[in-house]
C-alpha cells in the first residue's frame, strides 16, 4: 500500500471510530447526552417518524396522560416546528421541550418529556394543545415565548433544585386556598397561558393576576434545570371527582430568577367549551374566572 493510501485508510478508520464513540455517548444523563436526546426527538417530530430515536425496548409512550400507541400518536405527525425550548435535568435524567407550531393547517403547542435510561429513551410523554383548546393561540405563544430570555444563569446566581421546585409548588398551591402571599412573586413577571398574555411591558407586570381559588392542581411531576432557572410541573388541573375524570392534563413551566418568578407558561389539554367560567375569545388570561374542568 502506498503512503498516501495508508494515510487515507488511517483517516477513514479514525473517523469511523470517532463516529462510533460519539454514537455510544450520544444519549446519556449528561447535559450533552440529554440535549442529543432532545435533538433526536425534534428531528423525529419534524419528520413524523420516531425510528431515528434510540427507544428502549418497551418504551413508555403517553399523550395527555393516557397510554397511546407510539406508531399512531403525535410522533407520527410531521410538524413544521417554529420554536422550541428545552430543560435538561441531569439529576432525574429527564428533559422537557416546549414546541411551537404555527402552521395554519395544523397549529400546535406541545410540552414533551423524555426520560433516558442507559443510553436509551425509556419514556416519551407529550401534552398537546391546538385550536379550540384553552386560550389556544400558537401565533401569540410564539411571539411572546420566543422574545423571552431563558438563557443560562451565572453559576453564583443560580437557585437550588429545592428552591425551584418550592417556587413552582407555591404557585400551584395558591390555586386551592388562595394563599397568594406565600408565592415568591417577581416583578416584572409575565404569564403565557395557551397563547394569552398577562404582560403590559412595565416593571410592575405581575403573574399574580387572575389566579382563581378552589382548584386542586394535583398529580405533580417535575423536570428541573438549575442552569437556566427553569422547572416544569406535569400535573392535572383538578384532582378528579367521584363521578369520573381526573382533571385536565396540564403543564406549568416556570423561569425563576433570584428565587422569584419571572415567567410562567401554561398548557392545558382541555377544550375551551369544557371549562366553567369560560373566558371570551380575546380576553386576557388574567381576566375572568378560570375554574376546574367539568
Amino acid at each position: 500500500m502506498s503512503t498516501k493510501g495508508f494515510v487515507t485508510l488511517c483517516v477513514a478508520v479514525a473517523g469511523a471510530l470517532a463516529s462510533m464513540s460519539g454514537f455510544a455517548a450520544e444519549v446519556s444523563c449528561t447535559r450533552g447526552g440529554l440535549q442529543e436526546a432532545v435533538n433526536l426527538y425534534l428531528a423525529a417530530q419534524a419528520k413524523g417518524d420516531p425510528s431515528g430515536m434510540p427507544l428502549a425496548t418497551g418504551v413508555g409512550y403517553q399523550e395527555n396522560m393516557a397510554t397511546t400507541d407510539i406508531k399512531a400518536g403525535m410522533l407520527s405527525k410531521a410538524l413544521k416546528i417554529d420554536h422550541s425550548r428545552s430543560l435538561l435535568d441531569t439529576d432525574s435524567c429527564q428533559t422537557f421541550t416546549e414546541v411551537i407550531v404555527t402552521d395554519k393547517a395544523a397549529p400546535y403547542v406541545l410540552g414533551t418529556r423524555l426520560r433516558v435510561n442507559h443510553n436509551k429513551i425509556a419514556e416519551v410523554e407529550i401534552l398537546w394543545t391546538t385550536t379550540g383548546y384553552w386560550l389556544f393561540n400558537a401565533d401569540a405563544y410564539l411571539q411572546y415565548s420566543s422574545a423571552e430570555d431563558w438563557g443560562p444563569i451565572a453559576p453564583e446566581k443560580r437557585d437550588t433544585r429545592g428552591t425551584l421546585v418550592a417556587a413552582a409548588n407555591a404557585y400551584l398551591d395558591a390555586f386551592l386556598e388562595q394563599k397568594i402571599d406565600l408565592v415568591p412573586w417577581g416583578f416584572p413577571c409575565v404569564r403565557v397561558e395557551g397563547g394569552m398574555y398577562t404582560g403590559k411591558g412595565t416593571p410592575a407586570d405581575s403573574c399574580e393576576v387572575g389566579v382563581p381559588g378552589g382548584v386542586n392542581i394535583a398529580n405533580r411531576r417535575f423536570v428541573v434545570d438549575e442552569m437556566t432557572g427553569a422547572v416544569v410541573a406535569f400535573c392535572t388541573f383538578g384532582a378528579g371527582r367521584p363521578d369520573g375524570g381526573s382533571g385536565a392534563p396540564d403543564t406549568h413551566l416556570f423561569r425563576v430568577e433570584n428565587g422569584k418568578l419571572r415567567y410562567v407558561h401554561t398548557l392545558t389539554h382541555l377544550l375551551q367549551s369544557s371549562f366553567r367560567g369560560n373566558a371570551p375569545p380575546g380576553q386576557s388570561a388574567g381576566q375572568g374566572s378560570r375554574n376546574a374542568p367539568r
